[in-house]
């Protein structure tokens, strides 16, 4: 696939806070910039939300986000109590 160069102007300000924010995050800008365009391709609009506040946020409400994100990506967000308890029981055996 050929590479192709993109550059833009922006406000210096925002640029140093932006590169902090991703340090934070653990990411550079050119990489930021390609996970956004992929992105942005792919699922055709802008998926996703990244914001230092979520990662510092209590790790019980992080785990039951995660775990309702699983769900609905399993198509099993609608399951039961009952039918929940019967796949627990049923992993036990």
């Amino acid at each position: 696939m050929a590479k192709t160069l993109v550059q833009f102007r922006t406000d210096e300000t925002e640029r140093a806070e932006a590169t902090q924010i991703l340090d934070q995050l653990g990411l550079d800008m050119p990489s930021y910039l390609r996970m956004c365009v992929s992105r942005l391709v792919r699922d055709r609009g802008i998926p996703f939300s990244m914001k230092i506040n979520e990662a510092s946020e209590n790790k019980g409400v992080s785990a039951m986000r995660r775990a309702s994100r699983i769900a609905e990506e399993n198509d099993i967000s609608d399951m039961t109590l009952d039918e929940i308890n019967a796949e627990i029981a049923e992993a036990r055996k």
